[in-house]
This record gives structure tokens, C-alpha cells and sequence, in this order.
């Protein structure tokens, strides 16, 4: 429970720093791998439309500049009263580097909403281990 804490106030202190001037949604995301680490994203809009970052796509490019590889649990926090799930680019981004019971934790400003594994939100997903018999 106390990784899934540090989770949620690591993706609610991110949201807040999201750079969202046009649609003014912010989002964040914290990702915990193996290790016990923690990194966070926020969403990045663009006046150039659809050239902005996800809040997840942002946590993974920091796990990875890290030198880490593997998501054991996150956190997606959104705003408003419905469930902010990580689009389908970012499904398949956190697909890369996650198993199918991974969870995936939906969060709003009062807490997590609603928890899904990875296989819920991506079922019968194309990964790395497709790839692995060429």
C-alpha cells in the first residue's frame, strides 16, 4: 500500500506541473519498476496538434533514460469526474515494458478510481515477446 501512495502523490505532483494551455487537461503519471523506483510525466501539448506527449509516454522516456526497463505498477491521474485510461498509444507504450497482470491504477484528484492489469485495458496485445521467434 505504501508503494501505491508514493505512486499517487508522485502522479499528482507531476499533473500539476503539465503544460496544457490548450485543451487545459492536465495529466500525470508515475510509473514504479522492480527496483522500487519512481518516475513521473506529465502531458506536453503543442500548438501543433497532435505533436504534445502523454503523461505516461513522458514517465516511460524517464525510466528509460534511467537505465530502467520494466514497469511493475502505475499510476494515470486525471482530471474531472470520469476515468482518464491511458490512450491506445500509451497502452501499447506501457506494453513494451510491463507483463499482462501489471496493474495500471486510474486516478482522479480524491484518489485511485478504478485498477485494471495491463491485459484489461490491452487485450490480446502485439509485444516484444512476438517478435522474439524471428
Amino acid at each position: 500500500m505504501a508503494k501505491l501512495d508514493a505512486l499517487f502523490s508522485a502522479a499528482k505532483a507531476i499533473q500539476e506541473k503539465a503544460y496544457a494551455p490548450y485543451s487545459r487537461f492536465k495529466v500525470g503519471a508515475a510509473i514504479a519498476t522492480p527496483s522500487g523506483q519512481i518516475f513521473s510525466g506529465c502531458n506536453v501539448e503543442n500548438a501543433a496538434y497532435p505533436v504534445g506527449t502523454c503523461a505516461e509516454a513522458g514517465a516511460i522516456a524517464a525510466m528509460v533514460a534511467a537505465g530502467e526497463n520494466r514497469i511493475a505498477a502505475i499510476v494515470v491521474m486525471g482530471e474531472g469526474e470520469h476515468l482518464v485510461t491511458p490512450c491506445g498509444g500509451c497502452r501499447q507504450r506501457i506494453r513494451e515494458f510491463a507483463q499482462p497482470q501489471t496493474p495500471i491504477h486510474v486516478a482522479g484528484p480524491e484518489g485511485i478510481r478504478k485498477s485494471f492489469t495491463l491485459d484489461e485495458l490491452l487485450p490480446f496485445s502485439f509485444g516484444p515477446d512476438n517478435l522474439a521467434d524471428r
